[in-house]
C-alpha cells in the first residue's frame, strides 16, 4: 500500500502548478492533503477511482484537510470528537480493516508564539486521541505537524532555536508522542540522513539552496514496524512551499 501526504498550501493554486500530474503519476492508494484553503464546493476535482473526504475550516480560505482513497473506509470521523472542538478542519480519520489513518494539519504557534499555548493544548488532546485509537487498531498518522523534531531536521538549528516550529515545548510534545508507542517512519529508515527537508520559505533562492525544515511526517504505531517497506521525501515536486512525502506498507 502506497500513501502520500502533501501540504498543498491552497489546493486550487496547486492544481494550476501540476497537482494532477503528480497525483496521476504517483498512483498512490491513499493521498492526504493539508491546507486546502477552500470549501469543497469551491473546487472541481474529479479523481476517478478515488473516494473523497474533505474537512473544511469554517473560515473560508483557511486551513482544511482532505483525503483521497482508492479503498472505501469502514468509518470516517472529522475532528477530534466531542472532547476537543475545533473549527479549522484540521483532522480526518479513516478506519480501515487493519489500521486507522489520521490526516492532520497541526496548528502553527505563529511567528510571535501568540498561539503557542493553544498549540500545546492541541498536542495533548491530539496525543490522547491517537492513543485511544491505538488501543483498538494500529495508527498511521500523516500530515504537516509544524515542528522540526531534532536539529538534524532543519538547516539552521542554532538561529531558529525557540522560533515557532522549533521551540523546546513543541519538540518535547513530539518526543512525548513517539515515546508513547509511535515511530517516525523516515527516521526509522534514515536515522542520520541530513539535508532532508519538506518545507522551504518562499524567500529568494531558499529552496534552491535547500535551506529547509522537515515538518511533514508519517508516524506509525510501533507494531506496524514489520509492515514498513519505505519512506521517501519527494523534494523535487514543485507546486507548494511543501513537498510530498511517501510511505509504503505491506498491508
Amino acid at each position: 500500500m502506497k500513501l502520500i501526504s502533501w501540504n498543498v498550501n491552497g489546493i486550487r493554486a496547486c492544481i494550476t502548478k501540476g497537482f494532477l500530474d503528480y497525483f496521476n503519476d504517483v498512483n498512490a492508494d491513499i493521498i492526504c492533503v493539508q491546507e486546502t484553503k477552500c470549501q469543497q464546493e469551491q473546487v472541481s476535482l474529479e479523481l476517478a477511482g478515488y473516494y473523497q473526504f474533505w474537512n473544511d475550516a469554517e473560515k473560508k480560505g483557511y486551513s482544511g484537510t482532505a483525503v483521497f482513497s482508492k479503498v472505501k473506509p469502514i468509518t470516517v470521523q472529522y475532528g477530534l470528537g466531542k472532547d476537543f472542538e475545533e473549527k479549522e478542519g484540521r483532522v480526518i480519520t479513516l478506519e480501515f480493516n487493519d489500521f486507522y489513518l489520521v490526516n492532520v494539519y497541526t496548528p502553527n504557534s505563529k511567528r510571535d508564539l501568540a498561539r503557542l499555548d493553544y498549540r500545546l493544548e492541541w498536542e495533548d488532546q491530539f496525543r490522547h486521541y491517537l492513543l485511544k485509537l491505538d488501543e483498538m487498531k494500529p495508527v498511521v498518522l500523516c500530515g504537516d505537524l509544524n515542528v522540526a523534531h531534532k536539529e538534524i531536521d532543519l538547516k539552521n538549528s542554532k538561529t531558529n532555536k525557540n522560533n515557532s516550529g522549533f521551540t523546546e515545548e513543541e519538540r518535547e510534545k513530539m518526543t512525548k508522542l513517539l515515546e508513547a508507542g509511535f515511530i517516525d517512519s523516515f527516521r526509522y529508515f534514515y536515522p542520520t540522513k541530513e539535508l532532508s527537508y519538506t518545507w522551504w520559505s518562499y524567500m529568494n533562492k531558499v529552496r534552491e539552496r535547500n535551506i529547509g525544515w522537515r515538518i511533514d511526517y508519517f508516524i506509525v504505531s510501533e507494531r506496524l514496524t514489520e509492515k514498513l517497506i519505505s519512506a521517501d521525501i519527494h523534494s523535487k515536486v514543485i507546486g507548494s512551499d511543501h513537498c510530498p512525502i511517501a510511505l509504503e506498507l505491506s498491508m
